[in-house]
């Protein structure tokens, strides 16, 4: 159990987190967040510093994506990411949530998160029983000047996506323990622009010879895995609604 590999302080990357035990860990987040990992942080190999946060933040377009957790037929917590088809731009090919820049029309970045995500995968939030419980720290992307506030959301159950091919190559629905405290991170290497980084990044066995979960999606992942594994779930605490 998640649990008791917890409060040994041992827990395995392999273990396997049931969506009950994700649910009722993530009903109530925390007033302060946990960090992330710092070895996922991208640095500069020429020593250089990113351009101050504060600098950036106060320019950057403001995003919303959504971190949409459900059970898998077997009880197993899953969260839905995209990889995103090959073009021209920042992001090309990479793995990702749903989600995208506001829009005049969103009532808030919510509303943003949900919207990207029907046009992107078909979401349809009454058909997988969708509920927002809250959000995690916003996350600034230097490289595309993006605001980024991801959206925490428990679903009932999984739908069959419908992948929009001019942005999604594909939707992977991947097992939350993988970015448990303790899951692997391996160090790679890249161009961005005329920057040589450094930066660690989740390889997961659903993406195959695919690219590895790197930058924002990796380092959010991160975040909502300290959030999972900051404190167990004792015994009580499970939501009785949930099922999994």
């Amino acid at each position: 159990m998640l649990v008791a590999a917890l409060r040994r302080g041992c827990l395995s990357p392999l273990t396997e987190l049931r969506f009950s035990e994700a649910a009722a860990r993530l009903g109530s987040l925390p007033e302060v967040l946990p960090a992330p990992p710092e070895a996922l942080m991208p640095i500069r190999l020429d020593g250089a510093a990113w351009k101050l946060p504060a600098e950036g933040m106060a320019s950057a377009r403001p995003a919303g994506v959504l971190l949409l957790i459900a059970p898998d037929a077997a009880g197993e917590a899953r969260i839905v990411l995209i990889e995103r088809t090959s073009y021209d731009g920042h992001h090309s090919g990479e793995i990702s949530f749903p989600g995208g820049a506001a829009e005049a029309g969103d009532a808030d970045l919510t509303a943003t998160a949900l919207r990207e995500a029907g046009e992107e995968i078909g979401l349809e939030p009454e058909r997988v029983g969708l509920r927002v419980v809250g959000e995690l720290e916003p996350f600034w992307i230097p490289v595309s000047n993006f605001l980024v506030t991801p959206i925490v959301g428990l679903a009932d159950r999984l739908q069959p996506w419908q992948p929009d091919p001019r942005e999604v190559a594909r939707v992977i629905e991947a097992p939350l323990a993988a970015f448990l405290p303790g899951a692997p991170i391996e160090t790679l290497e890249r161009d961005v622009r005329e920057w040589r980084i450094r930066y660690g990044a989740y390889a997961l066995e659903e993406l195959g010879d695919g690219p590895a979960v790197w930058g924002a999606t990796a380092t959010i992942l991160g975040q909502l895995g300290a959030v999972l594994g900051a404190a167990p779930v004792v015994e009580g605490e499970l939501d009785p609604t949930v099922t999994g």
